[in-house]
């Protein structure tokens, strides 16, 4: 057993198991609630900022070393930064879960990141203007062991001194207590929100009520199912068509005709004209004159204020494409009390 293993309590190393190979247990990552919860007893949680990025799963052993998505596509491609400095450290077997960010003005940006989710060749990615910060928050596997059952704060000690932490890698820093006042000042600088994870919880491979998100405004990902003609004299479309699955029906929740550049517009648009088809993909009526129809296989982030009474969303923006997401995992999202 390592040295890092056997300075755990005798109760914890109870909790270790032999791991299972490190893409097995990145395959499924743990997943947060969204929660309008804000009375958190003291000492029970812990509080990390909520990144405005894309999730990312890291795998180091004997056949090196392996970003993975949310949805399991390898990513070293596209984060080479990242994969030098996990292959550079001390420690030769782990399995973390964290989150890769841009930064725009002091915050985490997912419009400038999406600048470099469609690079796949390493050479472009390493000659990118945007900087990349992985922000590592939990660890799954050590030294052959598995500790997804140790306690969270437990975890969270493991991690910070199983690795070096030098750019673009990044301890993810929590707070013990002051969870409401920690997410109005989060709101009140511009950020996303807060995560609130239980602190003596283990590492489920599932959506779990011990890690609950709690934002500032209101965003989700949507399924794209088609387009309107652009007017005037915009190129690409006028405004995507999104929905969301409700069992197996794909249900329509607006179209969002802000948030683009031309670039944009015109990459999104060639990529609906390969999805075209006649079908109309979503189960409710869509009373739009110029609708073009495509199969619903892109998803996309919307940011928006709320949602109207008939089912709609209210001032819906873009904000980019996820790679990392399936179309058929997209659900509407609704806040539990806790």
């Amino acid at each position: 057993m390592s040295e890092l293993l056997s300075s755990l309590s005798p109760d914890e190393r109870r909790l270790l198991s032999e791991a299972p190979s490190g893409a097995e247990l990145a395959a499924q990552p743990m997943l947060a609630t969204l929660s309008d919860r804000r009375d958190f007893d003291a000492g029970g949680w812990i509080f990390e900022r909520k990144l405005d990025g894309v999730r990312l799963l890291a795998v180091r052993d004997e056949r090196g070393t392996r970003l993975l998505s949310r949805n399991g596509l390898r990513e070293n491609a596209t984060y080479p930064e990242i994969v030098d400095a996990l292959a550079d450290q001390d420690t030769a077997d782990f399995v973390l879960d964290g989150e890769v960010v841009a930064f725009s003005h002091g915050r985490t940006d997912f419009s400038r990141l999406q600048q470099r989710l469609g690079i796949t060749d390493e050479r472009k990615a390493r000659a990118s203007h945007v900087a990349v910060t992985y922000y590592v928050f939990d660890i799954l596997r050590l030294d052959g062991s598995d500790v997804t059952r140790l306690p969270l704060r437990s975890r969270k000690s493991l991690l910070r001194r199983a690795l070096s932490y030098h750019a673009p890698l990044r301890f993810t820093p929590h707070r013990n207590e002051g969870g409401e006042e920690l997410l109005a000042r989060a709101c009140r600088q511009g950020w996303e929100g807060l995560i609130a994870k239980r602190a003596a919880g283990g590492y489920q491979p599932r959506r779990s009520g011990d890690w609950l998100k709690l934002k500032c405004a209101r965003g989700q990902e949507f399924v794209v199912g088609g387009f309107t003609e652009p007017g005037g004299s915009r190129t690409g479309f006028g405004a995507l068509l999104i929905g969301y699955y409700e069992g197996s029906r794909l249900r329509y929740a607006g179209k969002v005709g802000t948030g683009y550049d031309r670039a944009t517009l015109r990459d999104i648009r060639a990529r609906l004209d390969e999805l075209a088809t006649p079908s109309v993909p979503f189960s409710d009526r869509v009373r739009e004159h110029t609708a073009h129809w495509a199969r619903p296989e892109l998803v996309a982030q919307i940011g928006f204020t709320e949602w109207t009474r008939d089912g709609m969303l209210r001032h819906p923006r873009f904000l980019g494409l996820r790679e990392d997401k399936e179309p058929g995992d997209v659900v509407r999202e609704k806040a539990t009390g806790g």
